[in-house]
């Protein structure tokens, strides 16, 4: 979020520091009309050339943060998908404890949930 708002003041301040400059040439050139025209359209070339590189700079690293971001998701989904498969294993386990009888030739008995024993008392 900072990068975002120091590369606005940075367009911002671009911006207005060509134009003051743009007006500054103009009202103190000591060429004639022809020349100072010449000079402006060349800034001009400048700073459309310089804005279009700023612009090509903020895609790249739009590009790379985005590039990041996937990455790092899918690194995240991995890391899911493998506890969630820990998970599941675990829980086969449990099952299958649960399913084994004991000693007395009983399977083991569900475990009453808080809900039914309120209701009964």
């Amino acid at each position: 979020m900072s990068d975002r708002d120091e590369f606005g003041a940075f367009l911002v301040g671009f911006i207005v520091g060509g134009l003051t400059g743009a007006v500054a040439a103009l009202l103190f050139a000591p060429q004639s009309g022809e020349e100072t025209r010449t000079l402006l359209k060349e800034r001009g070339i400048e700073i459309r050339d310089k804005a279009a590189q700023s612009a090509e700079e903020a895609v790249a690293r739009a590009e790379a943060a985005a590039a990041e971001a996937r990455a790092r998701a899918d690194e995240l989904a991995k890391e899911l998908q493998a506890r969630g498969q820990e998970v599941v294993e675990r829980s086969k386990e449990v099952v299958a404890v649960a399913k084994k009888p004991r000693k007395s030739g009983k399977a083991a008995k569900p475990a009453k949930s808080d809900k039914s024993s309120t209701a009964e008392a």
